[in-house]
């Protein structure tokens, strides 16, 4: 879920927040032997002519009409005019690079009329306003007024078998109620190959669920996954979360899941299969400010790129040569985002790291050495110290190589494997890497990237110069889960990454509000999934907890 609002000085006061989820129909089909992979991009219009990234939904494989789940929550200002565009790709390629995608069709329209409508259905368009075929978009809107969420684990016996050379597939989608018919809430991730699968804990925004009402209504409905994107039906049933709460208090409670079709067609038909909830706790879901508020310190760290691919710094060629202004984009990328970040950090202490350079005395090659020479305090005095201690740096080093960014990651999150340790929400890291792209220990990185995922940290990386980014993009998962070369998955997306020249002509805040858009949902996320409260904040209430007894479940 990406999260966004207007900010700086003489900000409005903001109303409200409203969630919006998004939907499409008959999409543009661009690929030759299947169906369009589609994703929605939302920008938001922060200045002049200038669009900001707001957030992208999920990719769904082989798809015209898709409902995605993934959810875009801005902040609503009743007196702004707030110009929003919503644009489709076709995803085909692992880095989900827009530039590899085929565009499928957009819509512009302001928050004001999706609001007033509740729900706006418009045609999609191309960039040059002639129609994209007979595709269409709609976007729901919901004002945020609760902020529990509902904790689920689920798993289901004997559905039917639906693959003719082997078992089904299964995943469920949960929906909503409302008055203009059965909204998508959650999608669940699929388990191959089992009759009787056991999904992975899952939990659901309350409101998205049932919008805080218990009594309402709510659908889950069974698939089997196909690769060619038309899923088999399994079966469905309807229930109300009361219920569900009620009912696994003393023993997990089952949902014959039932296929009308097959109940007309067969006398002897008596289900598709059992839908077991083992599980279910709604819990109240701490935000990022109330984090912070609750004291919550932000860490954050910077990693520069001294590598050899950037050119000697004493030439104009190089990204490293501080121009006669005293500019380059390294130095504009530390300023943008450090004089955001520095009022997180009580003491605005900040060590500031270098790799991929000969250092003195030895001229070894380092991939984590402190700019400051100084391995005992690598400590900078604000982001002026910072700046200071990279322009003094830069004349004493050789550039050289490898690039190598998974010693700085695991550098960072061996600290944050010690706080995770105090069992509260008192520390989070954030590591800063500007690069030129060029990456070399990829499989290392994507495993120190998956661990991290564990820990109360975040990684931004802002990538300068014009080099090929397309390892970075596929590092920053926003669709999907990056996984490790073993194969193993990460707990979140902890990656965002951004390319310095998209904002080369913007005001130097859109680089910061891009750059540190994901960073507050990635605290919030982490420290809930963790159960970790704020360290001077009260312990977030249960409001109904319950599970069956050890035991209960096969």
């Amino acid at each position: 879920m990406a999260a966004v609002g207007p900010s700086g000085p003489g900000a409005a006061t903001c109303v409200t927040k409203v969630m919006l989820s998004v939907s499409c129909e008959n999409l543009l089909d661009m690929d030759v032997f299947s169906k369009s992979d589609p994703m929605c991009v939302l920008f938001m219009n922060s200045s002049g002519s200038y669009w900001n990234e707001v957030g992208r939904t999920e990719t769904i494989s082989n798809c015209l009409s898709p409902k995605f789940t993934k959810t875009f929550v801005i902040d609503y200002y009743f007196e702004m005019v707030q110009k929003l565009r919503f644009e489709l790709f076709d995803i085909d390629s692992d880095s989900y690079n827009l530039q590899d995608a085929d565009f499928l069709g957009q819509l512009e329209c302001t928050l004001g009329q999706i609001v007033s409508s509740s729900k706006l259905t418009r045609p999609l368009v191309h960039k040059d306003m002639t129609p994209a075929g007979k595709g269409s978009i709609t976007i729901c809107a919901e004002e945020i007024t609760d902020n529990r969420v509902v904790r689920l684990e689920v798993a289901a016996r004997k559905l039917d078998k639906k693959d003719f050379f082997g078992k089904s597939d299964p995943f469920l989608e949960i929906y909503k109620q409302t008055p203009t018919g059965w909204q998508l809430a959650h999608r669940t991730e699929v388990v191959k190959s089992n009759l009787n699968p056991v999904w992975r804990p899952f939990q659901i925004p309350l409101q998205s669920l049932c919008g805080g009402d218990v009594e309402k209504p709510i659908k889950v409905e069974c698939y089997d996954h196909n690769n060619s994107g038309s899923h088999d039906y399994i079966g469905a049933f309807e229930t109300t979360l009361a219920h569900i709460q009620q009912s696994v208090q003393t023993y997990a409670v089952e949902f014959e899941c039932m296929n009308s079709h097959k109940k007309q067609k067969k006398k002897s038909y008596k289900n598709s299969g059992v839908i077991i909830v083992k599980k279910c706790q709604t819990v109240k879901q701490y935000t990022f400010l109330d984090y912070i508020l609750g004291g919550c310190q932000i860490n954050f760290t910077i990693a520069i790129d001294f590598t050899g691919s950037n050119g000697d710094p004493r030439t104009p060629q190089s990204l490293h040569y501080i121009n006669p202004q005293g500019y380059n984009e390294y130095l504009a990328a530390i300023w943008a985002v450090g004089k955001v970040i520095q009022d997180y950090d009580s003491d605005k202490m900040f060590p500031a790291f270098g790799f991929g350079a000969q250092i003195p005395p030895t001229w070894q090659v380092s991939h984590e050495f402190p700019i400051n020479f100084n391995p005992s305090n690598p400590f900078c005095a604000g982001i002026e110290g910072v700046v200071g201690a990279y322009q003094q740096c830069l004349p004493q080093v050789k550039l050289y190589g490898p690039t190598n960014f998974a010693p700085i990651i695991n550098h960072v999150a061996h600290f944050g494997m010690q706080a995770i340790q105090q069992q509260t929400a008192s520390q989070y890291f954030v590591l800063l890497i500007i690069t030129d792209g060029v990456i070399t220990d990829m499989d290392q990185t994507r495993s120190a990237i998956v661990n991290a995922s564990r820990l109360p940290m975040s990684i931004i990386i802002v990538g300068v110069g014009g080099a090929d980014f397309s390892a970075m993009e596929f590092l920053d998962g926003d669709d999907g889960f990056l996984r490790s070369a073993s194969g193993e998955a990460a707990m979140r997306d902890i990656v965002q990454f951004v390319p310095f020249r998209q904002f080369q002509n913007a005001p130097p805040e859109m680089l910061a509000q891009s750059v540190l858009a994901e960073v507050p949902g990635q605290v919030m996320g982490f420290f809930n999934i963790m159960n970790l409260r704020p360290p001077n904040g009260d312990a977030a209430p249960s409001d109904h907890s319950a599970s069956a007894p050890p035991g209960i479940v096969p």
